[in-house]
């Protein structure tokens, strides 16, 4: 009777099925942290394995359609998914542009103010300085 090699044969296949996760993780990671076009075409070439395989693995194929998705928000972004501006960065942005365009507009009537109350009392000692001047006898 044969020896009974499943044993080894199981193992060594799950020793290669983890060693395809691992080259797909990180053809992932590079292909988001330079910025290039994440797709599940580039994912297989860049790890050298087959689109099949990647499409059949749940959490991977999440990832890519993650990063897909982001980067075709912002197809001439160069800037890696991890790096690019998330909604509330942008809304906390916003708020402080805001709020910073509110205290400029305070501070412009605030100076109008000032500047007409100037010019009013440059005229109004203009006015006393005419109205108090004499003109003798010619």
């Amino acid at each position: 009777m044969p020896a009974d090699n499943t044993a080894h044969l199981v193992t060594s296949a799950r020793r290669r099925h983890e060693l395809t996760r691992s080259k797909a993780i990180q053809a992932l990671r590079e292909l988001d942290r330079t910025g290039a076009l994440v797709t599940f075409e580039t994912v297989a070439r860049t790890a050298a394995v087959s689109r099949s395989w990647l499409y059949t693995q749940p959490d991977l194929r999440a990832e890519i359609e993650r990063l897909r998705q982001a980067t075709r928000r912002s197809p001439d972004s160069t800037i890696p998914a991890g790096q690019r501006t998330s909604d509330a960065s942008l809304r906390h942005r916003l708020e402080a542009a805001l709020t910073r365009n509110r205290e400029l507009s305070e501070e412009n009537a605030r100076l109008r103010r000032q500047l007409a109350r100037a010019l009013g009392d440059a005229r109004a000692e203009l006015r006393t300085r005419h109205a108090s001047a004499s003109i003798g006898p010619c």
